[in-house]
């Protein structure tokens, strides 16, 4: 982190090994982390979020020694790594071409929406739909501002661009769906 904060109580037991404070801080943020993979491409049929979430805590109790701050601050560290760890993995199955799907240019089938014109099985799979009529930049701002619920400050942190593209993107992004719901209700 670019700043230096104090480790609070449930990050400092996390650093010595206690599973107590591990459970904390998976309590704290799994269910975001999992919202935000599901509402991403992966790429690959085989690999799904939950490979990318535990990889991606293994990765942050291995270098939790480096991390300072909160249990909030743990969350965008935490996000941040999970970014890196899904972008890592898709680069791998992009380069072992792994994917069932033909790439195309068809942005949708690597978002995981289908064209058969099946029945929403649940709001992900709608999710997923929407997100896939957005640039990659504007899904992933709308993912982690809107699916997820981080503020734009932290969402700004986990992708490295400023708070203000981060805002700026997200109008973009949200004037192009309520177009998109505009057309829908015709």
């Amino acid at each position: 982190m670019a700043d230096w904060h104090e480790d609070d109580d449930v990050i400092v037991r996390a650093k010595s090994g206690d599973e107590s404070a591990w459970r904390e801080l998976y309590e704290a943020h799994a269910g975001r982390l999992q919202a935000w993979l599901r509402s991403r491409p992966s790429g690959d049929s085989a690999e799904d979020s939950d490979d990318v979430a535990a990889a991606s805590w293994l990765t942050a109790a291995d270098k939790i020694a480096d991390f300072h701050g909160s249990t909030d601050d743990f969350g965008g560290w935490l996000f941040v790594i999970v970014r890196n760890t899904a972008l890592n993995q898709r680069r791998r199955t992009i380069r072992r071409a792994t994917s069932p799907f033909e790439v195309d240019g068809n942005d949708a089938r690597i978002w995981g929406a289908d064209d058969d014109g099946t029945v929403l099985v649940d709001d992900m799979d709608g999710t997923r739909r929407l997100l896939a009529e957005l640039s990659p930049r504007e899904a992933e701002v709308v993912a982690l501002v809107d699916v997820v619920g981080l503020d734009t400050a932290t969402a700004a942190s986990i992708i490295g661009i400023s708070h203000s593209s981060i805002r700026v993107t997200r109008h973009r992004a949200m004037k192009r769906l309520r177009k998109i719901a505009e057309q829908l209700e015709m």
